[in-house]
């Protein structure tokens, strides 16, 4: 197969890394794009040196922009990438920008658009909804990481070409989480101990661009009985800057900038908790048995709240301060996710669609 393999920002890059994986020990021709969406140049070498992706074969360095003209600069260049490629197959995962510019220029085209991270649902307004439902529907192979995701998206007439695939992003953890430990020194950096710290990452727009709210995560995370580790995305830190907080968020909690991938899941496997309003975290949070504190009022990822291990909390401030020290009995979890082997089951829905 020829495969165009579409990232943007680094969770994808994550999820991209199984399935391209797969895609190589299977002999067949895969070229990334990445569309630039979140790029840092030093920080996207790290994740594809870790992660050993291949290097993007197309470059759109789109950059930030509003959420129209972000998705109509990736359209106009992934237009011109898929004229010159011609592939069987373009892969799109999760809920970016980038993910819905693939999906509106491959329905466009002769070509089998396959999503994955498909029928992910967390029932809001909000940006990644938009692109999550958008892409489904424009999309032919529909890759589903839980029954609850094929659920939905059979509640939304999507039944065909569907196909509950496992989590791609369990298939990475599942790889990593056992080399030496001595491959990161991170917490020798932090100058922290395993389960002696909170770990936090904040990023969605909601939070970040809401003053109030961005306050009250900082105030609570402050009154935290355990160092809270903060590695925040440059767009985070200007919003701290701009809210004035950069200053007491400096003085009351580690904060860095963000870390490559081997680092960020050693940090996460030694947290006592994580608090985050990330998808993908919580969902690794999971995977490691890290107890989670989502600063948001609703997820994608219900499985981990119905579990007992994730408890969403918003941006209260006395909801987190309580979640932060409260005391966590939590028993044996399900296995919602599969079983580490996803991307060789997408490969193979993938050869037999050819």
């Amino acid at each position: 197969m020829k495969v165009l393999t579409v990232v943007g920002a680094r969770p994808q890059f994550v999820k991209a890394s199984a399935v391209s994986r797969a895609l190589n020990a299977a002999g067949h021709d895969e070229q990334l794009v990445h569309t630039g969406q979140h790029y840092d140049e030093e920080l996207s070498d790290v994740f594809f040196e870790e992660l050993e992706i291949p290097d993007p074969a197309y470059e759109l360095g789109v950059g930030s922009a509003s959420h129209g003209a972000q998705t109509a600069a990736m359209i106009d260049g992934l237009e011109s990438v898929v004229a010159e490629v011609e592939p069987d197959v373009i892969v799109l995962y999760g809920d970016t920008n980038s993910t819905l510019a693939g999906a509106i220029v491959g329905s466009k085209v002769d070509t089998t658009v396959a999503h994955v991270e498909a029928g992910l649902r967390s029932f809001t307004d909000m940006p990644e909804e938009v692109n999550r439902r958008l892409t489904d529907h424009a999309a032919d192979l529909l890759f589903a990481p839980t029954a609850r995701a094929v659920t939905n998206l059979a509640a939304e007439g999507l039944k065909e070409g569907v196909y509950r695939s496992g989590d791609v992003m369990y298939d990475v953890l599942l790889r990593v989480v056992d080399l030496p430990v001595d491959r990161t020194t991170i917490l020798e950096r932090f100058e922290v101990t395993p389960g002696n710290y909170v770990l936090a990452t904040v990023h969605r727009e909601r939070n970040t661009d809401d003053p109030a709210r961005l306050r009250s995560i900082v105030d609570a995370l402050s009154t935290s009985s355990l160092p809270v580790v903060f590695p925040a995305h440059p767009r985070t830190i200007d919003r701290l800057e701009r809210n004035d907080l950069l200053d007491r968020a400096r003085r009351d909690l580690h904060l860095t900038e963000p870390v490559g991938y081997l680092d960020f899941v050693r940090l996460l496997d030694a947290a006592d908790r994580v608090v985050t309003d990330s998808g993908g975290v919580q969902k690794e949070a999971f995977f490691l048995d890290t107890p989670c504190v989502t600063l948001r009022e609703e997820t994608e990822w219900g499985e981990t709240v119905e579990c007992g291990w994730n408890e969403l909390v918003g941006t209260d401030g006395r909801a987190i301060e309580r979640a932060l020290e409260r005391e966590r009995s939590l028993e044996d979890k399900p296995s919602p996710y599969g079983d580490g082997r996803a991307a060789e089951s997408i490969i193979e829905v993938l050869e037999r669609a050819r």
